[in-house]
């Protein structure tokens, strides 16, 4: 297969990126909506096996092969259990935090991406003022954390909520390098997204009988629509096309961008959700903006 990796982001690259962060800053409150009625791991296993039969139908229909052995069953698994617990971690700590917190947190992820990908492919290496960019975006995520222990909004235990982001955010770098260096890097972005799923599927399903996860009553349609678009819009969709432009452009800039979704998360958690908005926050939200300027300036 040919490598048509671009080295810069250009338009289609970055209205696509734009979309998938509005539709990730807006899960998180779907998540949220959602915990009402449908326990976290619960929840999590039924996103990550609905995504997974979506993504089987589609490939079977487009032609795409899932099936063939081509080495990828290795970092296919890893990629999978850390994709699970990264969302295990993220939705357990909803309970706990607010939707737009939850939001800034867990994209602190790029900097596992720029601080490993130099490992994997030299040309992603950052520099100084591009490192800037990401110390600036970290420092203002850390000053919010700490609101956190002095004023928690959400409740006695919104730093765990904040730290179980933090946990997800790391995970999901981590992912991100598995993606890129290893044979997945190379492989159809579908077979990619649905060892993630797949595997993901049934670690949160394991996780959640383990922890004796069980329904109240059944589920009304008030939890059931914002499961339905996690799984179908987000988990199915959105990832495939954040998996397509991984293997496309630069690792580093791509998972930069997406720093943008705290914007949107912000945004959909204080209109719909009534999440208080603190200058911590904005603060937060201001370093993330200027730390994506710094990293993608070419």
């Amino acid at each position: 297969m040919t490598d048509d990796r671009k080295t810069q982001l250009d338009g289609l690259a970055v209205a696509l990126l734009v979309l998938c962060c509005a539709l990730w800053g807006v899960n998180q409150m779907a998540t949220k909506v959602a915990l009402a009625e449908i326990p976290p791991l619960m929840q999590a296993a039924a996103r990550s096996a609905g995504a997974a039969l979506l993504l089987a139908l589609w490939s079977r229909w487009r032609g795409i092969p899932l099936w063939r052995s081509d080495g990828t069953a290795r970092a296919g698994w890893l990629a999978g259990l850390l994709f699970a617990v990264e969302f295990g971690c993220i939705f357990v700590g909803l309970q706990y935090t607010t939707a737009s917190r939850m939001a800034v947190f867990i994209y602190l992820s790029p900097f596992v991406v720029a601080l490993g990908m130099p490992f994997i492919s030299r040309s992603e290496r950052l520099r100084p003022l591009q490192m800037l960019g990401l110390v600036a975006a970290f420092s203002g995520v850390v000053w919010a954390f700490f609101e956190g222990f002095s004023r928690p909004a959400a409740g006695p235990l919104q730093w765990l909520g904040d730290a179980l982001g933090i946990v997800g955010a790391l995970l999901w770098g981590m992912t991100t390098l598995v993606l890129r260096g290893s044979r997945l890097a190379t492989a159809a972005p579908e077979k990619t997204l649905l060892w993630q799923l797949g595997v993901s599927g049934l670690a949160l399903a394991l996780g959640s009988v383990a922890a004796g996860e069980t329904l109240a009553a059944v589920p009304t349609a008030a939890s059931l629509w914002p499961l339905a678009f996690q799984t179908v819009v987000v988990t199915f969709a959105s990832y495939l096309v954040w998996f397509w432009l991984l293997r496309h452009y630069p690792s580093t800039r791509v998972a930069s961008f997406t720093l943008l979704t705290p914007i949107f998360g912000l945004l959909a958690g204080v209109l719909l959700l009534g999440d208080p908005v603190t200058a911590r926050l904005l603060l937060a939200l201001v370093a993330v903006v200027a730390g994506i300027a710094l990293v993608n300036r070419t």
